[in-house]
């Protein structure tokens, strides 16, 4: 059947890639990403999904990839790291936020970790290189340092809700057979402190780099 246009249907931006790619993602965060359909997100965009190809011709590869592009590209403020000359400080900030970023776009970040998509991070990281370099930090260091500290908040943010997830949980603490959860706590007596541990560990990363 042919969807008949909404009487504000000319009152709506033109279908886009960026407004496809933001839609998705209100449907990933209210719903999880196994909801995400085509269908659906036609549904939500108020067009045929058929329409969704002329911007995304590879349909839901080129999809989940611009969902990953959306929510793991967030460099961080090199011109804020100059100016104040203290580039540790720069990158807990940036840390934090991005931190908040996966934590709030949680249906996404599995794909993040999963999919092949270099170039999604490919700003984010040239901006931690920067940081650094501008930091006195040496070029190799730099690189190094950069992916290190990356790799440590998009880690620490998948066992993070993959902890808070279990512990929300309905069921008694570990899986089917009957192992503890990742941390080894009984999260239901000892919830775990995500913020201390997730500070802990970026001074930890940031002391060693020289």
């Amino acid at each position: 059947m042919v969807r008949q246009p909404s009487i504000n249907a000319q009152h709506r931006a033109p279908l886009s890639t960026e407004r496809i790619i933001e839609s998705a993602l209100r449907i990933v965060d209210g719903q999880g990403l196994a909801r995400l359909t085509m269908r659906r997100l036609g549904d939500a965009l108020e067009v045929e999904a058929m329409a969704i190809y002329h911007h995304l011709p590879r349909g839901k590869e080129q999809l989940l990839d611009g969902l990953v592009a959306h929510v793991a590209s967030a460099p961080a403020d090199t011109v804020s790291a100059a100016s104040n000359g203290d580039w540790r400080n720069a990158l807990r900030a940036w840390a934090a936020d991005y931190r908040t970023r996966l934590l709030t776009h949680s249906g996404v970040l599995p794909l993040v970790v999963t999919r092949r998509n270099p170039a999604a991070l490919a700003t984010t990281l040239a901006s931690l290189r920067e940081v650094l370099r501008r930091g006195g930090v040496a070029e190799e260091t730099a690189a190094v340092a950069a992916h290190t500290l990356l790799g440590y908040v998009i880690g620490h943010a998948s066992l993070e809700v993959r902890g808070t997830n279990r512990n929300n949980a309905e069921a008694a603490p570990g899986d089917a057979g009957g192992r503890p959860p990742s941390d080894g706590t009984n999260s239901a007596e000892r919830p775990v402190d995500w913020d201390a541990r997730f500070t802990a560990g970026l001074d930890l990363i940031l002391r060693g780099v020289t």
